[in-house]
């Protein structure tokens, strides 16, 4: 079995000690914010202006003027802050910000993420990633283990121009975590039922 998306963020609200300040990427890491409870103290920033985002809101609840930088309508905590852009980047180019959750197309051994563009599609632009992967502290990609066309999208080199070298920490997809080290993967926890040679074609790229 491989774990659900929620599954997956369970697995990284879990690597969160009590009290962090969390930004989590477009897509998949905004699963996050539903999932954290209010006794883990987590503050969760968004790089539109926000620390105190919490889970999506109800239909009552719902204002078009409280988005993420996805754009998507959020809820607040109690005791949240909101301020402009200059101040956002700063808190995260100050190195302010404990954890960092991103999508990813591509990662490879060497810590090398490629998350941005694919050529010769639409491109709508990096946002804060190229500075969320340099600032905070500790950089998690959460993505599906294999892309459309089936193949892995770990790998011991990336092909897709990056968005950042050397700066990724641990990989979550639905068969494990994995820590890129050195040109491999380094086998972290595998999901239920999923052995090594389920990973990818490339089975020598993971060490346990």
């Amino acid at each position: 079995m491989s774990w659900t998306n929620n599954q997956m963020a369970d697995e990284i609200i879990a690597l969160f000690p009590k009290g962090s300040s969390v930004n989590l990427g477009i897509g998949i890491p905004t699963l996050i914010a539903d999932r954290i409870t209010p006794d883990m103290e987590i503050m969760i920033h968004s790089e539109n202006g926000v620390l105190g985002v919490d889970g999506r809101p109800s239909a009552k609840t719902v204002s078009a003027t409280l988005i993420n930088a996805g754009k998507e309508t959020i809820s607040v905590r109690p005791g949240c802050s909101f301020f402009d852009s200059a101040t956002s980047f700063g808190m995260i180019r100050g190195g302010h910000i404990d954890f960092c959750v991103l999508g990813g197309m591509e990662v490879d051994g060497q810590r090398n993420l490629a998350n941005w563009m694919i050529p010769g599609k639409k491109v709508t632009g990096m946002g804060g990633a190229m500075d969320l992967v340099h600032g905070a502290k500790t950089v998690i990609v959460m993505m599906a283990h294999k892309n459309k066309e089936g193949s892995s999208k770990l790998l011991k080199e990336c092909t897709l121009p990056l968005t950042g070298m050397n700066v990724v920490d641990l990989v979550i997809t639905e068969l494990g975590i994995f820590k890129p080290q050195n040109g491999n993967f380094t086998i972290k926890k595998l999901a239920p039922g999923i052995s090594k040679e389920q990973l990818s074609n490339q089975a020598e790229l993971f060490q346990k």
